[in-house]
């Protein structure tokens, strides 16, 4: 949940001497690393959120779905969400969205972007 200039900024960060000396003097000191692997899916690259009920998932089963899809569940709508997931009595978020453009769908045309029937 980092913007483009932030995420400019902390790579040029580590790939600069001071970075690669920073991380060379970690890992002399015992720190590992993990790599995370990037999931490749129909929402890969996109930020989610959900607002209102939906018929079929429960939320916490929507956002395991978005996630497995290579999606990213974000809490709030702002410029920086890709697709607004909305199902009964969506509010605030919903009308946020339609403001600012952002793709809304109901949960029929989610099934169809990840391949569930």
């Amino acid at each position: 949940g980092i913007g483009d200039i932030l995420a400019k900024n902390v790579k040029e960060f580590f790939e600069s001497d001071e970075g690669k000396e920073l991380v060379d003097g970690l890992i002399a000191s015992g720190i590992t690393f993990e790599e995370n692997e990037q999931i490749e899916g129909a929402l890969s690259g996109m930020r989610v959120v959900l607002t209102g009920s939906l018929p079929t998932y429960k939320r916490s089963q929507a956002e395991a779905l978005i996630e497995a899809n290579g999606g990213e569940v974000a809490s709030s709508v702002s410029k920086t969400v890709d697709l607004v997931l909305a199902g009964e009595a969506a509010g605030s978020k919903l009308e946020k969205a339609n403001k600012l453009g952002i793709r809304v769908i109901s949960e029929e045309e989610f099934k169809k972007m990840i391949g569930v029937e």
